[in-house]
């Protein structure tokens, strides 16, 4: 059980690649099975984390190693909605420019004070995650932004503000910190209670 979440790590990461190949070619039918992955890199995503909680072995190098596969994984999946409907992406570039930002803001000023880069998990964080789902269901399956883009436009402007602020309240680099909230208490003194199901 302890090498779980490793695994469901290393499959996630697998699927980046699949995905890219799927979506270059351009078949029609690869769209579904995309989609289909998509839902179960989430999955290993939700469950790896749980799991190394639950059996102890939630470090800091499992955790890095988790973000950082992450963002392989939806930039996959970002790449594959451009193969796929390359017009709807032109179209919304400055919405994904603007993630692209704070993206690179979120990992430029965590590199500056602390040396690594962020490794929140922060629950906006994680809200953001299930609006992406959503926003490339639409994209992928069904060729249309729509509301969901928008939302998922939103939601990442918000989550990366939450986490820039935890980096910034923070004293010293820390992973799984669920809000600006929790950073702010943390550098009061106050030690928060962990849970199996969040972090």
């Amino acid at each position: 059980m302890k090498k779980l979440p490793y695994i469901l790590i290393a499959a996630r990461f697998i699927l980046a690649p699949i995905i890219l190949c799927l979506a270059y070619f351009k078949d029609i039918e690869a769209k579904f099975l995309i989609v289909a992955l998509m839902y179960f890199g989430l999955l290993t995503d939700i469950f790896d984390g749980i799991i190394a909680r639950k059996v102890g072995v939630s470090s800091e190098k499992l955790r890095r190693l988790d973000s950082q596969t992450d963002l392989i994984f939806w930039l996959s999946l970002g790449f594959a909605s451009y193969f796929l409907n390359p017009e709807l992406i032109k179209n919304e570039w400055q919405g994904i420019l603007l993630l692209f930002v704070m993206e690179a803001l979120c990992y430029g000023i965590s590199i500056w004070k602390f040396g690594k880069e962020t490794c929140t998990h922060a629950l906006m964080s994680k809200m953001w995650g299930l609006s992406l789902l959503l926003a490339f269901t639409y994209l992928i399956g069904f060729q249309e932004t729509g509301w969901a883009f928008y939302l998922t436009i939103g939601l990442g402007l918000v989550s990366h503000i939450d986490v820039i602020l935890i980096i910034v309240i923070l004293p010293k680099w820390q992973f799984d910190v669920p809000s600006c909230y929790h950073a702010w208490k943390i550098k009061n003194g106050k030690q928060r209670k962990k849970t199996i199901f969040f972090n």
